[in-house]
């Protein structure tokens, strides 16, 4: 597989791995704004397989893992790698697979097991969100936002909204096919440390991948931080998005 990918910047590579099904715009409207006035570092925006321009291949988390493998060896040295959900969970498994090639490793709302019954997951919130906090945001979306969102306000769905309408530009095809049949890597359960600076960001209110698997899985990450936002749920970077420029900029000081 040949995975697109867009440069903005000059200095240390860090490469960032987006939410499934959203190609890497949804990537560059999450992290851009932390590099603002904070220069010394390349960012390369990589479309997952089946988004974007990159196209679909063989559907199964472990292919597309190591294309994202591949890619690292185009740089002439280890890289900050990130990840966002999906694409979190796919650079702990690179971070597994090749650690000599990540400088620090950064997990945004990710998952630690790929099968959704398997997630130890928080209760719903208790407290009702504003009254009409959803109009206006498109009928095939608005339920998908009252699941993943944590800071349940008109104006964070209006924000999330936008970037998930603009990125969604996925193979559905391809992406129904990863789903079912090789979603899991294989290595999921192995327990394999990964050494360098690590980060694990969640938020409380994360009803799509949680924030207690994310806490046990500390132990693979012996210099691991570990946070979690009371008031945001699956889309830190855009429902809080102060504090994740601060956690963000907290692990970056931490790299070698």
């Amino acid at each position: 597989m040949v995975l697109a990918y867009e440069t903005r910047g000059v200095g240390r590579p860090l490469v960032v791995l987006p939410w499934f099904g959203l190609d890497r715009g949804s990537a560059v409207a999450a992290f851009e704004p932390v590099f603002e006035g904070r220069p010394g570092w390349r960012r390369v925006y990589v479309d997952l397989p089946g988004t974007g321009g990159s196209p679909g291949g063989e559907p199964t988390s472990d292919a597309i893992r190591a294309a994202v493998a591949d890619l690292l060896t185009s740089f002439d040295r280890p890289v900050a790698l990130a990840g966002c959900s999906y694409g979190g969970y796919l650079a702990a498994g690179v971070a597994r697979r090749v650690p000599g090639r990540v400088a620090g490793l950064l997990l945004v709302c990710s998952g630690v097991t790929i099968a959704a019954a398997e997630r130890t997951l928080p209760p719903a919130p208790s407290t009702p969100p504003p009254a009409g906090w959803l109009d206006g945001i498109a009928p095939e979306l608005a339920p998908h936002l009252a699941t993943a969102l944590g800071n349940r306000t008109a104006e964070v769905a209006r924000r999330v909204s936008a970037v998930v309408t603009a990125t969604m530009t996925g193979d559905d095809e391809f992406l129904d096919r990863l789903r079912p049949a090789g979603y899991r890597l294989s290595d999921e359960d192995d327990a394999v440390r990964y050494a360098g600076p690590a980060a694990l960001l969640t938020g409380r209110q994360d009803l799509i991948a949680g924030y207690a698997d994310q806490f046990g899985a500390l132990e693979h990450y012996p210099d691991g931080a570990y946070a979690v936002e009371p008031e945001a749920g699956h889309y830190l970077p855009f429902e809080q998005p102060a504090v994740f420029a601060d956690l963000v900029g907290h692990w970056l000081a931490r790299l070698p």
